[in-house]
């Protein structure tokens, strides 16, 4: 079965950090791009951050420009958020996703038909 796990998920003060990973379970990211994607109560699924494991490229919303990171461990099959200063208007459920096309997207939730498998998403709540 091909899976993806996230962990790393908590509540944390505003301006705090945290580390969400993302585990690939049934295959590698030899072949795929990687999206952070999440949502909050009554909004849409937002596509956070990028990592492409064939290139190394990343990508960044402009939301969290400066402030989150993709990357990739030494184990093939981890990718990392790292988030830095945390706000309160990045409390939400995250998700990764694997697959060819980890674009924005608009009115849709997540998980979506955009990217080909899901993880089960991890709560991330900020206190200010």
């Amino acid at each position: 079965e091909l899976k993806l796990v996230e962990s790393g998920g908590g509540s944390v003060q505003a301006g705090g950090s945290l580390r969400l990973t993302c585990t690939a379970s049934g295959f590698t990211f030899d072949d795929s791009d990687m999206g952070w994607y999440r949502q909050a109560p009554g909004n849409e699924c937002e596509l956070v951050s990028t990592f492409s494991v064939i290139d190394g490229t990343t990508y960044s919303a402009d939301s969290v420009k400066g402030r989150f990171t993709s990357s990739q461990a030494a184990a093939k099959n981890t990718v990392y958020l790292d988030m830095n200063n945390l706000e309160p208007e990045d409390a939400a459920v995250y998700y990764c996703a694997a697959g060819s096309t980890p674009y924005p997207i608009t009115g849709e939730n997540c998980p979506n038909y955009l990217m080909d498998i899901w993880g089960d998403g991890t709560l991330v709540t900020i206190s200010s």
